[in-house]
């Protein structure tokens, strides 16, 4: 099964959806289902990971009523509180649609990044291992080093970075990304997707070769079996298509093994999110 491990839908709200400036105008409409389906199809993919884009449990509902209607979304990461007291009871509630298969929170955005390591949100992350869900860390790299203390800390959760955690490829600087991404790869409950990459590049300048040392980092620290690809339609629309999304990473790995690309484009997406 081919695996688009990570995209967004919305109905967009210009006060809700801030994140998306005018720099970002082609953000600026809803992204739904029908949109997506077509790019689905003519790349070959059996189906997708929809992620939440918003900080609320209603985002949460919006994916599983959509995933409902629309058999090729495969999964849902939503969000919940996990500092909320009655995190248990929300899980539980969650539990029931087997379509939810993780959380996530915009840790990129918290002022307080070292926020993961805080008490409560840590018992929140211990309460999804217990009910069996997955965690999609999003961050940006000075926020590697807590990350890793945090994965470290609990070894029988299962993470995911999401984006590589950002590294700054315009300016096409690697250190200390790169030392800091093979230090967290050595927890082997940790895997990393390869997404986000336009979105970090020169948007009207990059090239292929751009993305290659950064690539190159992923597989070199996670090896095939703990990497998947997304494209994270539609934000990567600013800056590319997504065919071309697709083919910076499939041209990539065209010199992999055939077992080694189902792993990247799917099989590993299966495994984690269990799909």
């Amino acid at each position: 099964m081919r695996i688009d491990a990570h995209q967004h839908f919305w109905q967009f709200d210009p006060v809700r959806d801030s994140w998306i400036t005018d720099y970002m105008a082609v953000l600026q409409r809803d992204f739904m289902p029908a949109d997506l389906h077509p790019f689905l199809t003519q790349n070959g993919f059996d189906g997708c990971v929809a992620v939440q884009a918003d900080q609320s449990e209603k985002e949460t509902e919006f994916l599983v009523q959509l995933a409902s209607k629309n058999d090729f979304i495969k999964g849902v990461v939503g969000w919940v509180d996990l500092q909320a007291d009655t995190i248990n009871d929300r899980l539980a509630y969650y539990k029931q649609f087997d379509i939810v298969k993780g959380f996530r929170h915009i840790l990129q955005g918290e002022s307080q990044r070292d926020l993961m390591l805080m008490p409560r949100f840590k018992k929140g992350i211990a309460a999804l291992q217990q009910f069996g869900f997955t965690y999609d860390v999003l961050i940006f790299p000075d926020q590697l080093k807590y990350a890793n203390e945090l994965v470290g800390q609990l070894p029988d959760q299962k993470f995911v970075i999401d984006h590589l955690a950002k590294p700054p490829i315009k300016e096409q600087k690697i250190a200390p990304w790169r030392e800091e991404l093979f230090q967290i790869a050595q927890h082997e409950n940790l895997y990393c997707k390869l997404s986000g990459l336009v979105t970090e590049a020169d948007w009207q300048n990059w090239k292929k070769d751009d993305f290659k040392c950064y690539m190159d980092a992923v597989v070199e620290a996670f090896g095939v079996n703990r990497i998947l690809f997304g494209t994270d339609w539609p934000v990567c629309l600013v800056a590319a298509s997504y065919k071309q999304t697709v083919d910076i990473v499939q041209d990539y790995f065209a010199a992999f093994t055939e077992e080694e690309q189902q792993k990247v484009f799917g099989k590993n997406a299966v495994r984690f999110y269990n799909l």
